[in-house]
């Protein structure tokens, strides 16, 4: 069960980016050390707010808006997926085990994103936060994708790239393997059972040994089993 922002595609570093090309735009920096939210809901009506107010009376939302887009669009249009991600999806396919994105991003986001890497295919379950009450570190997507795919949380594993997804994966029951993203403070993820630099540090089978003492098993229900 795998976040979506971060961690399938690094939309983190071009949603730092784009907004850093807008604060330029007004001759301001913007800083780093205090762009990411602790939690995985949107905040961008608060950047905003951040923005208008550094530049003053004469902030013209709607042309910096479009202006941003413009530019992240032209980011994503070169992204693809974090390296190793790629190739645990068909090693996911190969050993017969279902694959879902749990996120607190729109489904219009995720799909459309997945969709431009031709990988959106690649998973039997989508669930996003459009869908539920709160936004990770709350419980409530992966909950929801748990339901989905018709198991408990001690049958799947998530796959998280910050310190509040993997706090709530770790309150929706489940284990979880962290990659974290190039903003994520790597002393923060308490909740998270292995931590890893990347997906190409380990192939999946051994990744989930790391994790459960045991190689996934290709099961009539196409879950993980923890053992």
């Amino acid at each position: 069960m795998f976040d979506f922002d971060g961690l399938l595609m690094d939309t983190e570093t071009t949603l730092l980016g784009c907004w850093q090309y807008e604060w330029r735009q007004h001759g301001l920096e913007l800083d780093p050390d205090t762009f990411f939210a602790d939690h995985g809901g949107d905040v961008t009506a608060e950047h905003y707010r951040r923005l208008a107010a550094a530049v003053g009376p004469g902030f013209d939302y709607e042309t910096s808006h479009a202006r941003r887009l413009a530019y992240r669009e032209e980011l994503h249009s070169r992204l693809g997926l974090r390296d190793g991600i790629d190739v645990w999806l068909t090693q996911a396919r190969d050993a017969g085990l279902r694959c879902a994105v749990a996120s607190s991003s729109t489904e219009e986001w995720v799909t459309s994103m997945l969709a431009r890497v031709d990988r959106l295919d690649a998973f039997a379950v989508l669930a996003f936060g459009d869908e539920v009450r709160a936004p990770k570190p709350a419980p409530d997507v992966y909950m929801l994708a748990l339901d989905r795919l018709g198991l408990d949380p001690a049958q799947a594993i998530a796959v998280e790239d910050t310190p509040h997804g993997a706090a709530a994966a770790q309150a929706a029951g489940l284990s979880c393997i962290a990659i974290p993203n190039p903003f994520a403070d790597l002393t923060h993820f308490t909740a998270a059972d292995l931590v890893l630099t990347t997906a190409a540090e380990l192939s999946l089978q051994d990744a989930i040994k790391a994790l459960t003492g045991t190689a996934p098993q290709h099961s009539p229900d196409s879950s993980i089993h923890k053992h």
